[in-house]
């Protein structure tokens, strides 16, 4: 008769899909020879490649060596147990499946292996469709484990990409906005881009969650959006504003809000509260509703705090950069009058943060300004 170089039938649909038994490699763990014997001889039979272990240390020392798909192991065995190797190897499940053979008919222990992560559980004297059948489910169920962690591996990195590109889908809209007033003013693109920095350092240091440290950075750029309904004859003034030409100004704060509100979009929804009272101080001397305290939105004073510090710190073309003292020292005048005192404690305290962002993050002047000399 010729001969054939096919496995015999199993007592189960084999190979199951994507499982050719040539590429499963099998870790036999028992203190008895003659067991391993027997298992392993029925496991070549099918087409298994096999490794042998004596004990449970030395199938930890195989495990950390070589691939292995698949371990059967005994529960009682001299020095490290059965029950106790499942928990050594329990990390590495589904990578390597686990299915328990021993003599002992014990429920409890049964449990005890299955809650640590076997896969299945075989009476000695075992049958080789006992054996075989334990084997292909465990397979099946690491496959269909490996399959789903895969899955949701892709799944993962794919919501961070689209958390990334509405990120940047929600930083793009925010900056469009602004440099529809952008233009028209004495700040710089740079200003902006700082101003969401600080926040989001300071949101950071007060112990916000991600999502609102997220909100405040793209929202506080947004501070003073109103100046594109103030006119160039006052917004671009080279001297100091009179008396009429402030009121017109200040009404910047309000017209912002206005913009921005009715919002569904939370991080717009801040940015109107951050436009609208951007302008109070802590002492109820600010505008344009004169709030005092924590009738202040906390995101309006933060915005505030910072927005004031850039000021005093940049550049323009009608003034000088303060130094880091003259900053520092009119800062701490200011505290508990025009700023909440618990913000400036946070931003003393982390004063170095705030000015590496300064430095990371230069203003760039087009070639026809005339930097403050």
């Amino acid at each position: 008769m010729p001969t054939t170089s096919h496995f015999r039938a199993m007592p189960i649909d084999w190979p199951l899909p994507g499982q050719d038994p040539r590429g499963v490699r099998l870790l036999v763990v028992d203190d008895q020879e003659i067991v391993r014997i027997a298992l392993v001889k029925i496991l070549r039979k099918h087409g298994f490649t096999c490794v042998e272990a004596p004990n449970g240390f030395k199938a930890l020392e195989i495990l950390d060596q070589e691939h292995v798909d698949l371990m059967l192991s005994d529960i009682r065995m001299p020095g490290l147990n059965g029950l106790n190797l499942v928990k050594a190897v329990a990390h590495r499940i589904p990578d390597t499946a686990v299915v328990m053979v021993t003599s002992v008919d014990n429920a409890e222990t049964a449990m005890e292996c299955l809650r640590h992560g076997a896969y299945g559980y075989v009476l000695k004297p075992f049958k080789t469709t006992d054996i075989l059948i334990a084997v292909a489910s465990a397979l099946r169920r690491r496959m269909l484990e490996l399959d789903y962690r895969d899955r949701e591996a892709i799944l993962a990195q794919r919501v961070r990409e689209q958390t990334l590109e509405i990120r940047s889908s929600r930083e793009e809209v925010a900056y469009r906005l602004i440099s529809a007033s952008e233009h028209r003013d004495n700040e710089t693109g740079a200003h902006v881009r700082r101003l969401g920095l600080y926040c989001m350092e300071m949101a950071r240091l007060l112990g916000w969650d991600e999502e609102q440290v997220e909100c405040i950075q793209a929202a506080a750029p947004m501070h003073d959006i109103g100046k594109i309904g103030v006119p160039d004859r006052i917004l671009q003034k080279d001297g100091p504003l009179t008396e009429e030409e402030w009121i017109i100004m200040k009404t910047h704060a309000t017209m912002g809000a206005n913009i921005l509100r009715d919002s569904t979009v939370p991080f717009i929804q801040m940015g109107a509260r951050i436009a609208a009272c951007h302008h109070e101080r802590w002492n109820g001397q600010g505008y344009p509703l004169g709030l005092t305290g924590e009738a202040i939105p906390l995101e309006a004073r933060i915005t505030g705090l910072l927005d004031v510090y850039d000021a005093l710190s940049s550049q323009r073309v009608y003034k000088r950069a303060w130094s880091h003292q003259e900053v520092l020292s009119y800062m701490k005048e200011q505290r508990g009058a025009h700023f909440d005192p618990a913000l400036m404690g946070v931003f003393l305290e982390h004063y170095n943060r705030f000015t590496e962002i300064f430095a990371g993050h230069p203003d760039r002047f087009v070639a026809q300004e005339l930097p403050y000399v």
